[in-house]
């Protein structure tokens, strides 16, 4: 996060007293202030003749001047539920609204707090990090995430511009979250050369995201919609479960599915395996069963896509090698897709700390008779870098040595280097469970001290790993 949206996001987090004895909890918080924010934004944002989205008697101006804070809270309650009946992404950002500041004079303050701010001066992924540095103070503070780890903003630039999204195309992201991935995306293609069909085309039809968390799907709605982005005519965002059913095809995912916890359901590939009590879906179309929703999500995502659909998606390090399904899954993928490029991202970029991500590029092709992935690039961004959130977070320059390596514009011109080297899909598949997780550069820090990793990364691989066991043992049990 950079430093002017961490001063924001301290002072959005600093409102938080104002509400400190009404009961809220974390998340009821952080929603009743986006609600303000996006009033706040929605006016300063108006067009040159003054007009705004949103209805005039439930402006920013028209409420933040009325006296009397018993009215103020009643005309409030009003906008709430006027603006939830709205069509499009208004509607699915206030939707079942309810004011929880049951003390008008605290909504008064928090009105005046907001106004002092002008927020459309800032970057809009600005707005997006300081709604995400307000999910990782909760975090910290209750000592875990709900499997939410947002992608710094640098990588997504980083990744757009590797896969270079091109005009009609359709994109989508399955784990939208606040709707980064989208933004960028779109930003990328918005640009003065489109056609006017193509704009009308980019702005209606050409991304879609999806994700189960209402909070952030309504902060993903908010960006989109402050782009100009109303959703009218086809729906942009659904608050729904990705993995409950079978996508409509697109032309290219990019993603960040949750992470760091295993799900309560099963997906299963074969009626006949669904003897079981625990909840399950049914997807006919994945090739392995398992409850690792990340290995789910990578499934889904393979189905997602058109012939010849290219993706990028994060995954955590167990998906690199996990045995069992997760050998099954790798395998399907490289035989499926030309899966040719993987990025290992360094720890310390993410809000929870130890956290290690790779980005897995893949395209997906017709069905042969021989593996599709011929060789596969790794880039470590790894080894022998460090960086915190706070002191030195990941920056765009930190990955220019990546993007130049890809050669997006032509694979075949990609050369090896110290950080980047090419695998044949032979020798992949010849590795213990067809392991992904490759690197050959020593670690300085650890050479010249022999420290082991701290104490809760060591237990955190030890409960994943018992965690691989236990699948694994689970499912020779069903095979009995």
């Amino acid at each position: 996060m950079s430093a002017k949206a961490s001063a924001i996001a301290q002072r959005v987090w600093n409102y938080a007293h104002v509400l400190k004895d009404d009961g809220l909890a974390f998340i009821e918080y952080t929603e009743q202030i986006t609600y303000l924010l996006f009033l706040k934004l929605a006016w300063e944002r108006r067009g040159k003749d003054g007009q705004c989205e949103i209805p005039s008697r439930y402006g920013w101006d028209k409420l933040i001047a009325i006296l009397n804070d018993v009215a103020l809270a009643k005309r409030y309650e009003q906008a709430l539920r006027n603006l939830s009946a709205q069509p499009g992404l208004l509607g699915l950002i206030f939707a079942k609204p309810q004011s929880k500041i049951s003390d008008p004079a605290k909504l008064r303050r928090l009105f005046q707090l907001i106004d002092e701010q002008n927020w459309a001066d800032l970057d809009f992924d600005v707005k997006g990090e300081i709604y995400e540095g307000l999910l990782a103070r909760n975090a910290e503070d209750v000592r875990g995430g709900a499997g939410q780890y947002f992608t710094p903003r640098p990588v997504i630039r980083a990744i757009v511009q590797v896969m270079q999204p091109e005009a009609r195309m359709r994109i989508s992201d399955p784990a939208c979250g606040t709707g980064g991935f989208l933004l960028a995306a779109y930003e990328y293609l918005n640009n003065p050369s489109l056609t006017s069909a193509d704009r009308r085309f980019l702005q209606t039809r050409a991304l879609h995201g999806t994700d189960i968390v209402s909070s952030v799907t309504r902060l993903c709605a908010m960006n989109l919609y402050l782009h100009g982005l109303t959703g009218i005519e086809r729906p942009l965002v659904e608050i729904a479960d990705s993995l409950a059913r079978t996508p409509s095809p697109v032309d290219m995912v990019l993603t960040n599915p949750p992470f760091g916890k295993r799900s309560s359901i099963t997906v299963f590939n074969d009626e006949s395996r669904k003897e079981t009590d625990s909840i399950y879906y049914e997807r006919k179309e994945f090739w392995a069963t398992t409850s690792n929703k990340q290995l789910n999500f990578l499934q889904h995502v393979y189905t997602m896509l058109n012939e010849n659909g290219r993706a990028a998606v994060v995954v955590p390090d167990n998906v690199l090698f996990e045995a069992g399904a997760g050998e099954k899954i790798r395998r399907g993928l490289l035989e499926r897709c030309d899966v040719h490029t993987l990025l290992r991202l360094p720890p310390g970029i993410w809000y929870s700390t130890g956290v290690k991500a790779n980005v897995l590029f893949f395209d997906k092709k017709p069905q042969s008779t021989s593996p599709n992935t011929k060789h596969l690039w790794v880039y470590d961004l790894r080894t022998n870098r460090h960086f915190t959130l706070r002191h030195n977070p990941i920056t765009t320059e930190a990955l220019a040595d990546f993007i130049q390596c890809f050669q997006a514009d032509n694979r075949d011109l990609r050369r090896e280097s110290e950080r980047f080297r090419c695998f044949s899909c032979k020798d992949i598949f010849a590795r213990d469970k067809a392991n992904l997780d490759i690197s050959w550069l020593k670690d300085d820090s650890f050479e010249e001290t022999g420290n082991l990793p701290p104490p809760d990364k060591l237990a955190r691989d030890i409960i994943a790993d018992m965690e691989i066991a236990l699948e694994e043992f689970r499912a020779a049990e069903k095979a009995l």
